[in-house]
């Protein structure tokens, strides 16, 4: 018997009985878009953090003081890293949240003192008027760039440039406005942007939170690390003050815990698979009970024993297959509602969907060979007499 022929015959049988080939199908059809979802959910999660990530900068090192003794860092210091050919620029932070107001209105917002060379390792980018530059740190200026919630909040507009508000009984002018942030990361909406000096005075600390680097490209990356390494082991005395965070590895780290995830997901949602597996066999076990005395008839005018195997064999994986191509349908929808709701851009792979269609054929093919090779094995003369 032709293999089309066989497929005809397959169709034609499950087609007899719609209702019982579509709840057969059910159990596929929810674990593919099990499967297929949280996939693509993962994903499109990943692919966003990473963006997200990327867009600080691949060159961009991060340094966290950890010691609990002071480091007496200054500026200074700092740029004697720069004379190293594999750092491009230098800066440290003082950050604290406090308590500022405008008008009437008030709340507690992150300030942080920063140069201007902030700017640069960052890629922080401004709306309006201007960042801190070298003149207020170095003369101590009481000036303030903002971002776009503190504008929204403190001023009700984003047109506060000239404005004054006050932090720490001190008043500060509004020079610059940062643009809007479409990252979760390094979002600076609601942070307050002052000179680095004038931080340190208003907060009594000397101290830097943390110090930014940026090496000269991302082939230097790790020379800036050693670099980096070294210079605050000489200072501090011991590399047990601080960390050093590098863009790349939090992405090799995230990639990985996000493969763990995808793993364990997919395994979780798979048993939905392998149940709906289960009630293939058990309907096509079902299909051969009714369906003896044609299986002795065919036998009778010269079937062969592999063409009633080949033809109960591709009834279970055209029941799988079918199911797993309607679940990836109502997967596709499903990602455009989850898409549009998290706001992240949400697809199937190509690798995603090949699995999918993949392993329901292969469930088709594994639960469909035993009520297959049953029905094969009917002797003619007893299916002849089956009532």
């Amino acid at each position: 018997m032709k293999f089309s022929q066989a497929v005809k015959m397959a169709f034609s049988a499950l087609g007899g009985n719609k209702m019982r080939s579509f709840l057969t199908m059910l159990g596929i059809i929810i674990g593919v878009i099990a499967v297929t979802l949280l996939i693509s959910v993962v994903q499109g999660a990943t692919g966003e953090i990473t963006g997200q990530i990327e867009s600080l900068g691949s060159n961009l090192l991060q340094v966290t003081m950890t010691g609990a003794d002071p480091s007496y860092l200054t500026l200074s210091d700092l740029n004697r890293l720069k004379d190293d050919p594999s750092i491009y620029g230098v800066t440290g932070t003082v950050t604290r949240t406090v308590n500022v107001t405008a008008g009437i209105e008030d709340g507690d917002y992150k300030v942080e003192g920063v140069t201007n060379s902030y700017q640069k390792i960052t890629g922080q980018n401004i709306a309006s008027g201007r960042f801190i530059c070298d003149v207020d740190v170095e003369a101590h200026t009481f000036n303030a760039v903002i971002g776009s919630d503190v504008a929204d909040e403190l001023f009700g507009t984003k047109n506060c440039i000239g404005n004054t508000l006050e932090i720490q009984g001190y008043d500060f002018a509004v020079v610059g406005l940062l643009e809007p942030s479409d990252t979760m990361l390094a979002n600076k909406d609601s942070t307050i942007i002052i000179p680095l000096t004038t931080a340190q005075r208003l907060f009594a600390d000397k101290e830097f939170d943390a110090i930014y680097i940026s090496a000269a490209s991302p082939d230097t990356v790790d020379a800036a690390e050693d670099a980096t390494d070294d210079f605050l082991t000489r200072e501090l005395g011991s590399d047990d003050d601080y960390v050093i965070i590098k863009q790349n590895a939090i992405i090799d780290v995230m990639n990985d815990v996000m493969g763990v995830m995808t793993i364990l997901l997919s395994g979780i949602a798979a048993i939905s698979l392998l149940v709906g597996g289960i009630g293939i066999m058990n309907i096509m076990l079902v299909s051969v009970t009714e369906r003896t005395r044609e299986i002795g008839i065919r036998k009778a005018i010269g079937a062969q024993r592999s063409d009633i195997l080949l033809q109960f064999l591709i009834e279970a994986v055209v029941l799988s297959v079918s199911g797993g191509v309607i679940g990836i349908g109502f997967s596709y929808l499903g990602l455009q509602v989850i898409g549009t709701a998290m706001d992240i851009p949400m697809s199937m792979t190509a690798g995603t969907i090949a699995l999918a269609l993949g392993f329901s054929a292969f469930v088709g093919v594994v639960f469909g060979i035993y009520p297959a090779n049953k029905a094969a094995a009917l002797k003619p003369i007893d299916a002849l007499r089956y009532e």
